[in-house]
């Protein structure tokens, strides 16, 4: 009985380091400064293949400056419109939001009718022909 203890005091302070390691990060890190981002540089939007949305460039913080982080084609998400990545001045302090997909209010979805097939015959003329069926016999008899 003893050596069960030994191992369940052993194993389970492995498992909770082993769930904290492997469990997904969900919250997102804002950066705060004191120091506001130069202006925004210039790039060249290239031209988007459908299905794919430009984010723009912006200004990261590397942890003593602000370095300019190109723009890219990301693809795009039904429904929803891409928020550029900005810096927020409150007071005296800078606040980094980080881009993200938001709801788009205008997106209406819209459904395509199908076309409707058109209905085959049931019986067709050559078929009643080819098994002496057609017109001129008389309930297949051939006369």
């Amino acid at each position: 009985m003893q050596s069960h203890r030994k191992i369940r005091h052993l194993l389970l302070p492995l498992l909770f380091c082993a769930s904290a390691v492997t469990a997904p990060a969900l919250a997102q890190i804002n950066i705060n400064i004191n120091i506001g981002p130069p202006p925004m540089q210039f790039e060249a939007v290239p031209v988007m293949v459908p299905g794919y949305t430009w984010a723009p460039g912006y200004w990261a913080w590397s942890g003593e400056r602000h370095v300019w982080v190109r723009g890219r084609v990301i693809l795009d998400r039904v429904g929803y419109r891409w928020a550029p990545d900005r810096w927020e001045q409150r007071e005296q302090v800078y606040f980094r939001h980080p881009g993200r997909w938001e709801p788009d209010p205008g997106y209406r979805n819209v459904k395509l009718k199908k076309e409707k097939k058109e209905k085959k015959p049931k019986h067709r003329d050559d078929d009643d022909e080819r098994h002496g069926r057609g017109h001129g016999n008389k309930h297949g008899r051939g006369d």
